[in-house]
């Protein structure tokens, strides 16, 4: 297939992947595969930093790129480290000359085949989430197009990345505050219930409820939900504090 038609193609794919429950793995295993195909590459995989700052593989091309990827992490040196730290490109057009850069990793990379190396930074205004790794079994410079389209593959797949953590972190939001209300609710109608019941106006009401909840150890919201189940009844209240 002509080069013009699998980057149209990459386009088309990235976008029917980029829907709201779109999975994270699967999109930078389409990435990876198709870098090897679209770009003068050998082999190509994608580390993304955890929760914790570490980077993890999430794809690779190829088993010997997962293998070297995962060797690269626990020796903690490499190109894909370099790049996730400085958030700038690595290069290495001759990794036999790379083992005073790299002395555990060079070795590794050569055995499995592979004599040059780019790491490009999944980069968005100052933030970097990860990095993608393009490896070559040939010594030399990679062509200037093959690096542009890299880096255009490795941006937008920090861009969908990103947008789906905002989308999940103001989903989180929009769950909380919905569950701030229901729960804000339930407890306005065990506090009717309970001056109903008890002749107490309203804030001697709620009171009593804090009172029992933190008495012991309960969060108010299930102590109201409780009250208006009738799994507490109020005549089993502790009374409001005097």
């Amino acid at each position: 297939m002509p080069r013009e038609a699998v980057l149209a193609r990459t386009f088309v794919e990235l976008a029917d992947n980029l829907v709201d429950d779109f999975d994270v793995v699967e999109l930078l295993t389409l990435l990876a595969d198709r870098c090897v195909e679209a770009l003068d590459v050998a082999a190509a995989g994608l580390m993304l930093a955890g929760p914790d700052g570490a980077l993890r593989v999430m794809a690779s091309s190829s088993e010997a790129m997962r293998v070297l990827e995962l060797f690269e992490l626990q020796a903690q040196e490499g190109p894909c480290l370099d790049c996730y730290r400085t958030g700038e490109p690595v290069l290495s057009h001759d990794l036999t000359a790379g083992a005073g850069r790299w002395p555990r990793f060079a070795p590794e990379a050569l055995q499995a085949g592979f004599r040059s190396v780019q790491a490009l930074p999944m980069r968005l205004r100052g933030t970097v989430i990860g990095a993608l790794n393009l490896f070559h079994d040939d010594e030399g410079p990679i062509e200037a197009a093959d690096v542009e389209l890299a880096q255009a593959f490795a941006d937008v797949a920090t861009i969908a990345i990103l947008q789906h953590r905002a989308g999940l972190e103001a989903q989180l939001v929009n769950e909380q505050l919905q569950h701030a209300l229901q729960s804000r609710i339930v407890i306005e109608q065990a506090k009717g219930m309970v001056a109903e019941r008890t002749g107490l106006d309203m804030e001697q009401s709620f009171a009593m409820l804090r009172a029992h909840a933190r008495n012991h150890n309960l969060r108010l919201a299930d102590v109201a939900d409780g009250v208006i189940g009738g799994a507490v009844a109020v005549s089993a209240l502790d009374p409001p504090p005097s």
